[in-house]
């Protein structure tokens, strides 16, 4: 028994030795192959023979008996191959490829019916660059020795004139207009702070701004409520530049409010106009006979399918106040989820809706952004302030009887032939009983009255779109002049 395994050992060694200089045995029973190399294979014999190759051939002695294919001066010297793949790990691009990736995203931005999603994946600052020269500190590219120690070189600088004529023209032109700009802000200044009420800076206090950051912030998509009756003067452009600029990933759309107020073809012209800066719906908020709700709803899953990696979208709802936002989410919800009224101001603070699964609803405080341009006017029609806090409202009856048609306000207060606006009043005031002692016109509380009724829409009234969008001619606008006219609300 011992013999037989020292036998077997013996052969062992035999087969070990022998199969040496060809390769291992390998352990999983294949039988090896006579010739075949375990080592070496294609890649690694070509691996080899390239750096033999680039080695110079030494005679006994050490002296260079050919030389290295690169030391050779017999061939040129080998160059690397301009060729693109040495630069694969890289991000290069042509410029070519670069002016077309240009063209491509501005006409998608400037497409208010497309979405850039994952805007922090494209090289967005090739797009956004800018042509200005930026200005660089001089230490920054220049050594000091070069800049302030002896050897120092100085540079001409660029003017942009020839002579001192021309530097004393510029001066003086520049000054003009500083001293004009000056003035215009002093005059507006002085006008805003002699003439304007303090009821008229509602909407305008830090808490409210600070609620709206905080729905913005919020929000996933923005809607703005506009007025139909005026869509323009109920725009809040501030809001507009700061999510363009702050916030660009955020999506804004316009819904105009109260539709029911004016005729179809205006609400068709403002909203072919608005859709040019943003998705514009026209809405008619009420819970038991609204328009416009299911398209919303699609825009609304629309948006929360193209973020599909969040498990929820937020929706901010923002506005002029009494434009109808806390309407809105009702409609939405067809039930009443938030309180709402005629007058301005009954939302005090944001709150969260819940629409659906997948998507909040943030009701937003009405806001006023500052304008100098509005006068109290403007801003009481725009229905920023409660009739009841204005002091001396018949101080107003006059620019509302120059906005209104004669022919409406006959219609809704059964009154004609009034030749200024006390004596407008004095007929109200006469036909509802509302006199004072000795059978004198309560003028304050009816134009409270009228003001109520215009703001609230029993006044037929709206502010006509652009001509070139309603592509009217004048001749047929002389024919038809009751299409360029407000028309009685349904």
């Amino acid at each position: 028994m011992g013999t037989f395994k020292k036998e077997k050992s013996r052969a062992a060694r035999s087969v070990a030795s022998s199969s040496g200089n060809k390769g291992p045995v390998l352990k999983t029973g294949n039988l090896h192959v006579k010739g075949e190399n375990f080592y070496r294979d294609a890649a690694k014999v070509k691996k080899l023979n390239m750096l033999k190759g680039g080695r110079a051939q030494r005679n006994a002695r050490g002296d260079i008996t050919k030389e290295a294919s690169l030391q050779s001066t017999e061939k040129p010297v080998a160059r690397v191959d301009p060729n693109r793949r040495w630069f694969g790990n890289t991000r290069v691009i042509s410029q070519d490829a670069l002016e077309h990736f240009r063209e491509a995203v501005k006409a998608t931005q400037k497409d208010s019916f497309q979405v850039l999603l994952r805007r922090n994946k494209l090289p967005m600052s090739l797009v956004e660059e800018s042509t200005k020269i930026p200005t660089v500190d001089i230490t920054q590219t220049e050594s000091y020795a070069n800049t302030f120690g002896p050897k120092q070189q100085r540079k001409k600088p660029r003017v942009a004139i020839s002579d001192l004529a021309e530097l004393a023209e510029d001066v003086n032109r520049d000054q003009d207009q500083f001293e004009e700009r000056v003035r215009e802000m002093g005059e507006e200044e002085e006008y805003s702070m002699a003439n304007k009420d303090s009821i008229f800076s509602k909407g305008q206090s830090r808490r409210i701004w600070n609620e709206l950051y905080k729905v913005i912030d919020s929000s996933d998509v923005v809607i703005h409520v506009l007025d139909a009756r005026d869509p323009e003067g109920t725009r809040c452009r501030i809001i507009e530049h700061y999510i363009k600029k702050e916030a660009p990933h955020k999506h804004l759309i316009f819904v105009m409010n109260k539709c029911d107020l004016v005729p179809t073809w205006v609400s068709a012209a403002w909203v072919k106009r608005l859709s040019k800066d943003h998705p514009t719906l026209a809405f008619h908020a009420s819970i038991t006979n609204s328009f416009g709700k299911g398209s919303l709803i699609n825009v609304l899953r629309q948006f929360a399918s193209l973020h599909k990696d969040r498990k929820q979208i937020s929706v901010g709802i923002i506005g002029y106040p009494n434009a109808g936002k806390s309407s809105i989410i009702n409609t939405l919800r067809s039930k009443k989820v938030c309180n709402v009224a005629p007058i301005p101001g009954e939302t005090k603070v944001w709150q969260y809706v819940t629409l659906m699964k997948r998507i909040f609803l943030i009701d937003c405080p009405g806001i006023v952004p500052p304008s100098s341009k509005d006068t109290e006017a403007d801003i009481l029609f725009k229905g920023v302030v409660r009739v009841e806090h204005v002091s001396n409202p018949e101080q107003f009856i006059p620019g509302l009887l120059e906005r209104c048609e004669r022919k409406y306000l006959e219609r809704t207060y059964d009154i004609r032939g009034w030749k200024g606006s006390a004596d407008f009043l004095e007929m109200i005031a006469q036909k509802t009983g509302k006199l004072l002692k000795g059978g004198e016109p309560d003028e304050s509380t009816v134009a409270k009255t009228v003001l109520n009724d215009f703001n609230r829409g029993r006044i037929p009234w709206f502010v006509p779109p652009p001509r070139d969008e309603n592509k009217i001619d004048d001749k047929e606008g002389e024919e038809n002049t009751e299409r360029t006219q407000p028309v009685e609300a349904n």
